[in-house]
């Protein structure tokens, strides 16, 4: 006879085995995974404009008008955004060299100055690893720019596989998603769909919102405080928004301590407006466009990032929020004991079915 603490020791174990287990195999298909990820996103957020247009086309004709419409936004976009951003990251790589010159001359000041008030302070030694850090940096952009050049082919046919299979997904996905979890109690089958679509709606849009506030205001901001680069700077910043909770905080680190080369006063300036207007998405605005999405623990949250980018990259991790908020939807409706499946009945089961279609026969 096997006591109730034994089961639940050998339940667990299993479940962190299984677990384990299936983050190894699909450690080994994270392309894929992320190929399917990016195309299931598209589909997804096209989705609702698609279904507002079903009512009045078919949905075949109702899909391609959606995508061809998004696609001419997406070049417009590109076509007036992209060039200017372009053009300042380019300039800032031909201008480095200088600036990292001086960076030099200004730390050499700070030396001299440190050793006048007999501070014990190395700049020197700071300079040299700094030095040495910015030339590895140097070097491995060099390989990877080889990389990306022999990897072009392969990643024009990923971007077509991706906007090939977005829109067959968006025609036929609720069949697809039907398909896929058919295996489940309907019960459940309704619960997982319900908190996929709310998660992934509430999170996602509320993410590109967010990042769209952060690149809007930090452009009017670093071009009022005449900060070199100020496009190429917040629209960095705003993409790093997508990345949950630490994405906007890197971006705001990353973009400091390059304008640090530029000028010390200027950095502090750009940390200060950056951390504010962090601090208001952070507080008025996020609230009212995620609220509490997940009600995990932040120790949980930065175990799903880390685990989504062990599976999917950076879509992984863009990804992991919605989709625990999901599990954890999922699981309060597995551990209630009136519901499967502690009812026995976590699967759809066929004969069931069979047997209900005989009986309803016998009757008529």
């Amino acid at each position: 006879m096997v006591s109730p603490i034994q089961k639940f020791l050998i339940t667990w174990s299993l479940t962190l085995v299984a677990s384990w287990l299936t983050l190894k195999a699909l450690s080994y298909v994270g392309g894929l995974i992320s190929l399917l990820l990016t195309a299931a996103l598209i589909a997804f957020l096209l989705n609702y404009p698609v279904t507002a247009l079903k009512a009045l086309l078919p949905r075949s004709i109702a899909a391609a008008l959606v995508y061809i419409f998004s696609a001419v936004i997406v070049a417009l976009l590109l076509v007036t955004l992209l060039p200017p951003v372009i053009n300042q990251a380019r300039q800032l790589i031909i201008n480095f060299p200088g600036l990292l010159e001086h960076a030099q001359e200004t730390l050499a000041r700070f030396q001299v100055w440190s050793n006048e008030h007999n501070l014990p302070l190395d700049v020197e030694f700071l300079t040299s690893q700094l030095l040495k850090r910015v030339q590895a940096i140097a070097g491995s952009s060099a390989k990877t720019g080889v990389n990306v050049v022999l990897g072009t082919f392969d990643w024009v046919v990923g971007f077509i596989l991706i906007l090939v299979i977005s829109f067959y997904m968006l025609i036929d996905g609720d069949r697809l998603w039907n398909l896929l979890t058919g295996i489940l109690n309907p019960i459940i089958q309704t619960e997982l769909t319900a908190a996929l679509r709310r998660n992934l709606q509430q999170f996602v849009t509320g993410q590109l919102l967010l990042g769209l506030f952060m690149a809007v205001t930090l452009t009017c901001a670093f071009w009022l405080l005449n900060v070199p680069f100020f496009l190429l700077f917040a629209v960095f910043i705003g993409l790093m928004e997508l990345i949950p909770f630490i994405g906007a905080t890197l971006g705001i680190g990353t973009v400091t301590i390059v304008v640090l080369f530029i000028n010390v006063w200027l950095a502090f300036d750009v940390l200060i407006v950056s951390l504010v207007i962090q601090q208001v998405k952070d507080n008025l605005i996020a609230p009212k466009l995620l609220g509490n999405l997940t009600g995990l623990s932040p120790v949980l949250i930065f175990v799903a990032l880390l685990i989504g980018a062990k599976v999917g990259g950076l879509l992984g991790v863009i990804l992991a929020i919605p989709l625990t908020g999901a599990a954890k939807s999922l699981a309060e409706v597995i551990s209630d004991p009136m519901l499967p499946p502690q009812t026995g009945s976590f699967f759809r089961n066929p004969l069931q079915r069979e047997r209900r279609v005989l009986e309803i026969g016998g009757e008529d």
